[in-house]
């Protein structure tokens, strides 16, 4: 089955930056589309970003320009670099993808921006 897990999280300042890991297994990761969420506390998931089978990436206006989506399809892995990073970035970030038409998710990675 499909497994997903988010590592690289943790707490850093304004400004700094941080890499996002998630390692795939259970289905054919080249082929594809794999996408970064995020849940702050007492708000909705929400979207991140995404990175395609061919490598099209698209972001939320929100980090557009600060965030960078990357895959390894020799490792099955999906990055996430997070950089001018803000207190509003404060969430458990998750990995998805939908190889099975449904969405399958990681148990997430806290990212805290603080002073």
């Amino acid at each position: 089955q499909v497994q997903l897990v988010e590592s690289g999280g943790g707490l850093v300042q304004p400004g700094e930056s941080l890499r996002l890991s998630c390692a795939a297994s259970g289905f054919t990761f080249s082929s594809y589309a794999m996408n970064w969420y995020r849940q702050a506390p007492g708000k909705q998931r929400e979207f991140v970003a995404v990175i395609t089978s061919s490598e099209y990436t698209n972001y939320a206006n929100s980090v557009k320009g600060r965030f960078t989506i990357s895959r390894d399809n020799a490792k099955n892995t999906v990055y996430l670099q997070m950089s001018r990073l803000k207190p509003e970035d404060t969430a458990v970030y998750y990995c998805n993808t939908r190889p099975d038409g449904r969405n399958n998710w990681g148990p997430g990675t806290q990212v805290t921006v603080s002073s």
